[in-house]
Protein backbone atom coordinates (compact mmCIF):
# COMPACT_ATOMS: atom_id res chain seq x y z
CA UNK A 1 0.00 0.00 0.00
CA UNK A 2 1.10 3.07 -0.87
CA UNK A 3 -0.02 6.59 1.20
CA UNK A 4 1.02 9.48 -0.78
CA UNK A 5 0.45 13.19 1.35
CA UNK A 6 1.13 17.09 0.66
CA UNK A 7 -0.77 18.18 -1.62
CA UNK A 8 -2.52 21.55 -1.54
CA UNK A 9 -2.70 25.04 -2.99
CA UNK A 10 0.30 27.35 -3.38
CA UNK A 11 1.12 30.34 -5.48
CA UNK A 12 3.13 30.07 -8.78
CA UNK A 13 7.14 30.33 -7.49
CA UNK A 14 5.91 28.50 -4.40
CA UNK A 15 7.75 25.20 -3.52
CA UNK A 16 5.88 21.84 -2.04
CA UNK A 17 7.01 18.70 -0.74
CA UNK A 18 5.22 15.50 -1.21
CA UNK A 19 5.68 12.18 0.61
CA UNK A 20 4.97 9.30 0.06
CA UNK A 21 4.89 6.21 2.39
CA UNK A 22 4.62 2.44 1.76
CA UNK A 23 3.44 -0.36 3.56
CA UNK A 24 3.53 -4.17 3.03
CA UNK A 25 5.90 -4.54 0.82
CA UNK A 26 9.82 -4.62 0.65
CA UNK A 27 10.74 -0.72 -0.19
CA UNK A 28 14.14 -0.79 -0.81
CA UNK A 29 13.82 -2.86 -3.50
CA UNK A 30 11.61 -0.93 -5.59
CA UNK A 31 12.25 1.83 -7.76
CA UNK A 32 9.77 4.84 -6.98
CA UNK A 33 8.31 7.30 -9.12
CA UNK A 34 5.59 10.24 -9.08
CA UNK A 35 3.21 10.82 -11.73
CA UNK A 36 1.00 13.72 -12.64
CA UNK A 37 -2.74 14.01 -14.15
CA UNK A 38 -4.41 16.48 -15.11
CA UNK A 39 -8.52 17.00 -16.04
CA UNK A 40 -8.01 15.83 -19.64
CA UNK A 41 -4.66 14.34 -20.12
CA UNK A 42 -2.72 11.62 -19.75
CA UNK A 43 -0.69 10.15 -16.90
CA UNK A 44 2.74 12.02 -17.27
CA UNK A 45 5.85 10.94 -15.65
CA UNK A 46 7.46 13.01 -13.36
CA UNK A 47 10.05 11.60 -11.48
CA UNK A 48 11.59 8.09 -10.60
CA UNK A 49 14.31 6.90 -8.34
CA UNK A 50 15.79 3.29 -8.40
CA UNK A 51 16.36 1.01 -5.72
CA UNK A 52 19.45 2.10 -4.53
CA UNK A 53 18.76 5.54 -4.80
CA UNK A 54 21.96 6.07 -7.04
CA UNK A 55 20.10 6.84 -10.33
CA UNK A 56 16.98 8.75 -10.87
CA UNK A 57 15.22 10.51 -13.66
CA UNK A 58 13.19 13.33 -14.43
CA UNK A 59 10.00 14.63 -16.80
CA UNK A 60 11.87 17.31 -19.42
CA UNK A 61 9.07 19.82 -17.90
CA UNK A 62 9.85 19.31 -14.09
CA UNK A 63 13.59 19.13 -14.97
CA UNK A 64 15.46 21.56 -12.57
CA UNK A 65 12.75 22.06 -10.38
CA UNK A 66 11.65 19.16 -9.13
CA UNK A 67 14.02 16.55 -6.89
CA UNK A 68 12.91 13.06 -5.73
CA UNK A 69 14.51 11.23 -3.07
CA UNK A 70 13.72 8.33 -0.96
CA UNK A 71 14.16 7.00 2.88
CA UNK A 72 14.54 3.36 2.81
CA UNK A 73 14.68 3.30 6.51
CA UNK A 74 11.24 5.56 6.77
CA UNK A 75 9.84 3.60 3.55
CA UNK A 76 9.06 6.93 2.03
CA UNK A 77 9.88 8.77 -1.43
CA UNK A 78 9.67 12.44 -1.61
CA UNK A 79 8.86 14.72 -4.00
CA UNK A 80 10.44 18.21 -3.30
CA UNK A 81 8.69 21.08 -6.00
CA UNK A 82 10.23 23.97 -6.08
CA UNK A 83 9.25 27.35 -8.59
CA UNK A 84 5.73 25.69 -9.10
CA UNK A 85 3.72 26.55 -12.41
CA UNK A 86 0.33 27.07 -13.01
CA UNK A 87 0.82 24.04 -15.33
CA UNK A 88 1.64 22.06 -12.19
CA UNK A 89 -1.55 22.08 -10.95
CA UNK A 90 -2.57 17.94 -11.50
CA UNK A 91 -3.41 14.72 -9.36
CA UNK A 92 0.14 13.28 -8.14
CA UNK A 93 0.31 9.83 -8.05
CA UNK A 94 3.23 7.66 -6.63
CA UNK A 95 3.81 4.28 -7.54
CA UNK A 96 6.54 1.70 -7.04
CA UNK A 97 8.24 -0.72 -9.56
CA UNK A 98 9.47 -4.21 -8.63
CA UNK A 99 12.19 -3.88 -10.93
CA UNK A 100 13.90 -2.02 -9.16
CA UNK A 101 15.16 -0.01 -12.45
CA UNK A 102 13.96 3.61 -13.69
CA UNK A 103 11.00 3.75 -15.75
CA UNK A 104 9.20 6.34 -17.49
CA UNK A 105 6.02 3.97 -19.01
CA UNK A 106 3.41 3.65 -16.06
CA UNK A 107 2.73 0.05 -16.93
CA UNK A 108 5.93 -0.71 -15.56
CA UNK A 109 4.70 -0.24 -12.30
CA UNK A 110 3.52 -2.53 -9.99
CA UNK A 111 1.83 -0.70 -7.23
CA UNK A 112 -0.11 3.39 -7.31
CA UNK A 113 -1.23 5.37 -4.01
CA UNK A 114 -4.31 7.25 -3.86
CA UNK A 115 -3.01 10.92 -5.30
CA UNK A 116 -2.63 13.85 -4.05
CA UNK A 117 -4.28 17.41 -5.37
CA UNK A 118 -1.60 19.62 -5.98
CA UNK A 119 -3.14 23.24 -7.05
CA UNK A 120 -0.99 26.46 -8.17
CA UNK A 121 -2.13 29.51 -8.71
CA UNK A 122 -1.10 32.16 -11.08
Amino acid sequence: QLQASGGGLVQAGGSLRLSCTASGLTFSSYSMGWFRQSTGKEREFVAARNWRGTITGYGDSVRGRFTISRDNGKNTVYLQMNNLKSEDTAVYYCAADRSGLIHRQSAYYDYWGQGTQVTVSS
